[in-house]
């Protein structure tokens, strides 16, 4: 999805945790594929992505903790409205200045 909306260029630095998903050969394939640079957590280290823990963590408090969904469509579509409508467009990015 963020290829898609922002077509990313070549070089762009790509965090993610340790996770077997973000591991996986094919995804490693396609990182590859758009010339986004691999990078992870060390093992055992949390700080490495505290900026995600801490947005993630904010998203929960301030929507997913405030709302019952009746499906997992419904909470997609909120979840993208919070992330794209409400936290890119207008929240400003504390550890980005």
């Amino acid at each position: 999805m963020a290829v898609a909306n922002w077509t990313p260029t070549a070089g762009l630095l790509h965090h993610s945790d340790r996770g077997s998903q973000y591991a996986a050969t094919s995804y490693q394939r396609l990182l590859d594929e758009y010339g986004l640079i691999p990078s992870m957590s060390r093992t055992g280290n949390c700080w490495d992505n505290a900026c995600v823990e801490n947005f993630s963590g904010t998203l929960k408090r301030e929507l997913v903790y405030q709302r019952q969904y009746r499906t997992r469509r419904e909470s997609i579509q909120d979840i993208f409205e919070y992330i794209e409508v409400f936290s890119n467009r207008q929240r400003r990015l504390s550890t980005l200045g």
